[in-house]
């Protein structure tokens, strides 16, 4: 655990002798998790309550558009759903008990597509993107349920470069620790929109690229929302660990696997 430092100065005798205090630096890590469109907290709120347990302060939210809002959800923009993220980042980063220079924020869909355009705006430690869709910058102010499927299919599939989208030119300039899976029959986020995103993360501290065997976007079996659990989790250990020693420690930037090629780690969960 990292310590402070404080000098003093001790009376005795008519003198003045030195000292140093040495305490505990009591600040721990924030977690701010971001649902995929569709989706709410709840999918949220298990993975959070495991890592809470590692002493690190959770945060979940509902966007707008969803849950006790849904209502609202045929006007929702992705200008409404960034004014959401940004308000609850910075109600997570006035927690007393947080440390601001260690906060996580982990994304899934559309949460991930958001989170990365939050590591521009707020300062953000540790970035987990699970399956991150992709959008043209041109539609930010088309309500989200407007867009075409068919336009987003075709996008997705091709290869975007950070000077054209504004997610993957804050991936381009992020500097810290990035986690990002992928699921292996995914039909919304294909593999070219994963490659997109990880093609982007040039200047990262560290970069971890998993693949969910035989998982689709949803995670919708308890195996792959288990083995997902599992790698975040462990994610996120290890970089609380790190902070924690206050030392530098070594991250697998990928795996190589026996034919000597570099690329992801598959996981694959047997219940």
């Amino acid at each position: 655990m990292t310590t402070r430092s404080e000098p003093l100065r001790i009376a005795v005798d008519g003198e003045v002798i030195a000292g140093t205090f040495l305490e505990p630096n009591l600040k721990v890590p924030g977690v701010l998790f971001v649902h995929g469109w569709g989706g709410s907290q709840k999918t949220d709120l298990a993975r959070a309550k495991g890592i809470a347990g590692l002493g690190c302060i959770c945060m979940t939210f509902d966007l707008r558009g969803h849950e006790r809002t849904f209502e609202q959800q045929q006007r929702i923009t992705r200008e409404h759903s960034l004014r959401d993220l940004i308000a609850a980042y910075d109600r997570l980063a006035a927690h007393p008990g947080i440390d601001p220079s260690a906060i996580a924020v982990i994304g899934s869909s559309y949460g991930g597509y958001l989170a990365a355009i939050l590591t521009a705006l707020r300062p953000v430690k540790w970035l987990g993107l699970h399956v991150p869709a992709l959008y043209r910058d041109e539609d930010w102010h088309t309500p989200k349920r407007q867009l075409s499927r068919a336009d987003l299919t075709a996008y997705r599939s091709e290869r975007v470069d950070p000077d054209n989208n504004r997610a993957l030119a804050a991936c381009l300039a992020f500097t810290g620790d990035v986690l990002l899976v992928q699921s292996e029959h995914d039909t919304y986020v294909p593999s070219q929109t994963i490659m997109s995103y990880r093609a982007a993360f040039q200047h990262t501290h560290s970069l971890t690229h998993r693949i969910v065997d035989d998982a689709d976007h949803a995670l919708s079996s308890p195996a792959s929302r288990q083995a997902y659990t599992g790698i975040l989790v462990n994610w996120i250990t290890e970089m609380v660990v790190g902070i924690r020693l206050g030392s530098a420690t070594m991250r697998e930037l990928f795996e190589i696997d026996a034919s000597g090629e570099q690329g992801p780690k598959r996981v694959t969960h047997n219940p």
